[in-house]
């Protein structure tokens, strides 16, 4: 069955980006669709991620909620920059794109259920901040990871930031920042990034005896096991958020900034000055 979402918002030649959410064999699956983009996200589908996550914890078959890419080329390859210079240039619209992928963020961290990132080739940048937010995460062998923020030269928000250092440590937390490289499936495995590397070949149907293991569990126990979890890794904001915030949003306010974008988008290397 499908679940009721919000209307989704149309390209100018009919294409449609948009969040799926569909229920099979007590799985709640949300399918990031924008395969023409390597399922990137766009602001559109930030926005309507709550709802998608809201219709599948509120359904009563569900026992684990999935998040997938369209298609096996990727898993979520980032946020869409080709929306940056329209949709996130300016210090109000950075503050509306931030607060609909913060809503997304915190509707997949804020699941009651179990929640797994269903992962094939590419998990990149926001994509991989999405997967952050899942309790676990499976990837195909080919699979590749990386923040690129530092190539780009945009801030990422402290909430992230501390997700990865939970997960991975203070230390591969700063080489994935410090250095924007693309981690193998293998490396991610190795630095706690992924729980497991399934094969290429029949991932499908591996991906589906990891899932069905799960939602033949004990719904109390697991509800109760994640709701502790989340109590052992829960901490109050630094004494610093604002200075931290700050440091953040002069990023965004910055020629490099602008700079990152217009190198991705000429598909060269940026040329940074600190300003």
């Amino acid at each position: 069955m499908t679940a009721i979402l919000p209307e989704p918002i149309p390209e100018a030649d009919g294409y449609t980006p948009q969040i799926l959410a569909t229920v099979e064999d007590g799985v709640g699956w949300m399918t990031v669709s924008n395969p023409r983009r390597r399922n990137a996200l766009t602001l559109n589908m930030w926005r309507q991620i709550p709802a998608a996550m809201a219709a599948l914890a509120g359904d009563a078959s569900v026992r684990v909620v999935a998040i997938r890419g369209e298609g096996e080329a990727s898993f979520v390859s980032g946020a869409d920059i080709t929306e940056f210079g329209r949709l996130r240039s300016t210090p109000e619209q950075v503050a509306a794109y931030d607060l609909a992928g913060r809503a997304a963020g915190e509707a997949i961290a804020g699941c009651p259920l179990p929640t797994v990132a269903v992962i094939r080739t590419w998990c990149v940048g926001g994509g991989l901040g999405t997967a952050l937010g899942c309790d676990l995460r499976i990837a195909d062998a080919n699979s590749r990871f990386a923040i690129p923020a530092a190539k780009l030269g945009l801030g990422y928000r402290y909430p992230g930031v501390k997700t990865l250092v939970d997960l991975v440590g203070p230390s591969h937390a700063a080489e994935i920042f410090y250095t924007a490289r693309q981690y193998d499936a293998e490396d991610a495995l190795r630095i706690g990034l992924i729980n497991r590397v399934l094969p290429v070949e029949g991932f499908d149907e591996a991906a589906a005896r990891y899932l069905a293991g799960i939602a033949g569990n004990a719904p109390l126990t697991m509800k109760a096991a994640k709701m502790a979890i989340r109590g052992a890794t829960a901490a109050a904001e630094p004494a610093g958020i604002e200075e931290i915030d700050a440091a953040i949003q002069a990023c965004f306010d910055s020629e490099d900034y602008a700079e990152g974008r217009a190198a991705f988008k000429e598909k060269r290397a940026p040329r940074f000055q600190g300003r």
